[in-house]
């Protein structure tokens, strides 16, 4: 229904529901059209139709047009975004093997020049390992 109390223009629709992410709640395509016997025009924003008394003028404002777009530009980045990252995800192979596979801290053994350093005083299992054979450069 298009219109007020006074003129309006009243038609039955059939369309289909598609279960995609969108910013838009209908699109009014021309069967919509040519059954309210409307015209768009885009320029203006404006959707003009005959009605019962007078012509029926449905619009926007610029400033609603550019909202709605750019909540649809982001809304397809992120649609966009998230489906490149899993098909990168799935053909992509870590860098080493096994990489996040837990590990225990007694698979790692010091190499020659490595000094154990404790760096809290109160829990004696907090350490670092620090090289004590420096290159020249």
């Amino acid at each position: 229904m298009f219109g007020d109390r006074a003129n309006f223009r009243l038609e039955v629709l059939t369309f289909e529901v598609v279960d995609f992410l969108g910013s838009y709640h209908a699109i009014l395509g021309w069967l919509c059209y040519a059954n309210f016997m409307a015209i768009p025009n885009y320029i203006y924003l404006k959707l003009k139709m005959s009605g019962p008394n007078g012509v029926i003028t449905m619009g926007s404002t610029f400033s609603h047009a550019y909202t709605c777009n750019r909540e649809h530009y982001e809304l397809a980045t992120v649609v966009i975004n998230s489906v490149e990252l899993l098909e990168l995800r799935n053909s992509s192979t870590p860098v080493v093997p096994g990489c996040n596979e837990p590990t225990s801290l007694s698979a790692f053994h010091p190499t020659e020049g490595i000094k154990v350093v404790g760096i809290n005083p109160t829990n004696p299992t907090k350490t670092v390992w620090i090289e004590t054979k420096l290159l020249a450069k």
